[in-house]
């Protein structure tokens, strides 16, 4: 048995123990409680990765019960604190999803609205556009099992006009609408849409002339219809040269005039002739070709006889041009400047166009269009620009760093005053002979 002495010591160690217990309590507690808040933080804050320690664990001073008390307290504050933060962001998450409801529901309404323009189309338009399902399903080839027909996207804003160019009689006579279908392919309604009607037809025709007499000859009157054009006959446009007034491409239906003799000399400025450019490539490898804005076809015409094959595009501007070229015995191809190509790429020998691209087309669409000539030429292939038109100061201001940027390389490159309107306009031309390089 111990002495008096140890009593005290003993009583002593037993009160460490039973704070020590105590304590190790309210750790447990603390901990629980701390770990409790951290969670209610985590999972509540709106930026968990800024979240700062200090501003949210309390101070524990596990000597002091006054103190600890005083932490719990604002602990306790903190909570109901955060309790009030967490209601704020709830209120703002309901007023987000409120937003969004709206907007996903502005977005429904405006997709529905286009759906629904498709919807307001009636009659032969409905049709034309389509979808189509394919009889026979699916088809990877098409990775689809609808066709849809080629509309242009701009003809959506011309609904009305589009719906008067579709009126007539199925399996009957078209409207003789031609000026009025053209004027939409110029606003950008291209392709225009299918049509189940049959064009009117030339009252008498007779059949060209025999090919090669066929690319000199002016064609008979009754080889066309007359209706959309000033002029009635060939005689008129022959003459129309000689006659007051502007027109497009003024004098090309004249075949025993002017068309008679371009692009057979080369007065080493900015007539080139084709045989001159034809010499720069080894005989036979130039063979197809396309010539942009070609008025009568003439150029096509030149090249024919050399058994190379040019396609025409052309527009029908007061005058059947596209008509007169297929008389001739050549390809016309009835599409405006602003269109695509509707070649593949790298398939082209050599393009050509005369005066058509030049500065009354925006830079924008004209840089469009050179690179798109890039596209359809082959490697190696020509790009003819003959008489481009601008005002002097647009030369190296605009166009040159413009072609640099396309890649063309030259192999000719004549610039010259045009002088017809007099010098004081300081108006040029430029003829170029581009390659697309190899590589």
């Amino acid at each position: 048995m111990g002495s008096m002495d140890e009593y005290p010591s003993s009583r002593k160690q037993s009160h460490q123990q039973q704070q020590s217990t105590i304590r190790s309590k309210l750790k447990l507690v603390l901990l629980l409680v701390s770990s409790n808040l951290l969670t209610i933080y985590l999972f509540s804050s709106s930026s968990p990765l800024s979240f700062r320690w200090s501003d949210h664990v309390p101070v524990i001073h596990l000597w002091d019960s006054q103190s600890l008390l005083r932490e719990l307290n604002s602990t306790q504050l903190r909570l109901s604190q955060a309790q009030s933060q967490l209601s704020d962001l709830r209120r703002r998450l309901l007023t987000s999803n409120s937003l969004l409801e709206t907007l996903l529901t502005e977005l429904g309404r405006i997709r529905g609205g286009a759906s629904n323009s498709d919807e307001e189309l009636s009659g032969e338009l409905k049709l034309a556009v389509g979808p189509h399902k394919l009889p026979l399903g699916f088809t990877s080839q098409l990775d689809t099992d609808e066709l849809y027909p080629s509309l242009g996207a701009a003809c959506r804003r011309f609904q009305d006009e589009l719906a008067q160019y579709m009126n007539y009689p199925i399996g009957g006579e078209c409207p003789v609408d031609d000026i009025f279908a053209q004027h939409l392919m110029l606003k950008g309604c291209e392709p225009l849409p299918r049509r189940r009607c049959h064009p009117k037809s030339p009252s008498g025709y007779i059949p060209p002339a025999p090919f090669p007499s066929s690319l000199w000859s002016i064609p008979p009157d009754t080889s066309i219809v007359w209706e959309p054009y000033t002029c009635k006959n060939y005689s008129c446009l022959v003459n129309r040269g000689k006659a007051k007034g502007s027109y497009d491409c003024k004098d090309c239906f004249d075949l025993a005039g002017r068309e008679k003799t371009r692009w057979l000399f080369d007065n080493g400025g900015l007539d080139y002739s084709i045989d001159n450019v034809l010499s720069l490539r080894p005989p036979g490898t130039i063979r197809i070709g396309l010539d942009i804005g070609g008025g009568s076809g003439t150029f096509a015409a030149r090249m024919r006889e050399r058994n190379i094959t040019i396609v025409t595009s052309s527009m029908n501007f007061d005058g059947p041009f596209n008509s007169f070229i297929a008389s001739r015995g050549l390809v016309p191809l009835h599409i405006s400047v602003a269109n695509r190509l509707p070649f593949f790429d790298h398939t082209l020998d050599i393009v050509h166009s005369m005066h058509v691209l030049s500065n009354w087309i925006p830079d924008l669409v004209l840089e469009f269009a050179l690179f798109d000539i890039f596209r359809v030429l082959r490697p190696g292939g020509l790009f003819w620009l003959d008489h481009f038109f601008c005002v002097g100061k647009e030369m190296n201001s605009t166009y040159v760093p413009m072609f640099d940027r396309i890649g063309f390389r030259k192999l000719r490159w004549d610039a010259g005053r045009k002088l017809d309107r007099g010098i004081e306009k300081n108006e040029w031309y430029l003829s170029a002979l581009l390659e697309k390089p190899m590589t």
